[in-house]
């Protein structure tokens, strides 16, 4: 059985819309797109890799499918790790419109949400990994089906932009499962889920 493990890049103040161009996601007039470029580097790299080493099939929201099945595909240099796992591996997409998507490997997810995701992950040999798609992210933690989250944080405010949590997301714990500062400071850091979140308050001293 697999486990569901995702990342996804963030700013400061919780962006994630449009890490990778300038044209990649203008969504409600974003203009910031590629703010994840300049902080490439050799440790963002084995970053990469190490992910991509141990995935078995990806699961993706609609608007970041269609921008992975517009771009990877033209990729064919076998020796890149991304692409050639993205094209040779099962694809998902989940979708209430695509009907025949033209990426090979793809399969539409339209129905149960739980059950199918449930059952992908039982099926899979290795991660079933989400990457980007932040307003399906938010469902499957909405769900407690993320098992691992990688968040990786770029030390930049955009001050607009769509934003991973929003005001009424399910309050979830999770446990810190490692992490590592990039040359250029970018956080990256795994968490496992571990439930609902626990609280307490603290008391002052009896003799203060």
């Amino acid at each position: 059985m697999g486990k569901l493990v995702s990342q996804i890049f963030v700013t400061l103040d919780g962006v994630y819309q449009a890490p990778g161009g300038q044209e990649e996601d203008r969504r409600d007039g974003f203009a910031q797109g590629g703010w994840v470029v300049p902080y490439d580097d050799e440790d963002f790299g084995r970053f990469v890799d190490d992910v991509f080493g141990g995935v078995g099939a990806f699961l993706l929201g609609r608007h970041t499918y269609d921008i992975f099945a517009g771009f990877w595909p033209k990729v064919t240099d076998p020796a890149n790790p991304v692409a050639a796992k993205l094209n040779a591996l099962p694809k998902y997409v989940v979708s209430s419109t695509v009907t025949d998507p033209g990426w090979s490997g793809t399969t539409v997810i339209a129905g149960d949400l739980a059950k199918e995701v449930t059952a992908l992950k039982e099926r899979t040999d290795g991660d079933v990994q989400v990457h980007g798609s932040g307003v399906l992210l938010r469902s499957l933690l909405d769900l407690g089906l993320v098992d691992t989250l990688h968040l990786i944080t770029f030390p930049v405010v955009l001050g607009a932009g769509r934003r991973l949590f929003l005001d009424g997301a399910t309050p979830t714990a999770f446990r810190h499962a490692g992490g590592r500062i990039t040359s250029t400071g970018v956080s990256i850091q795994s968490y496992d889920l571990a439930g609902s979140p626990e609280y307490g308050s603290f008391e002052l001293p009896e003799n203060a």
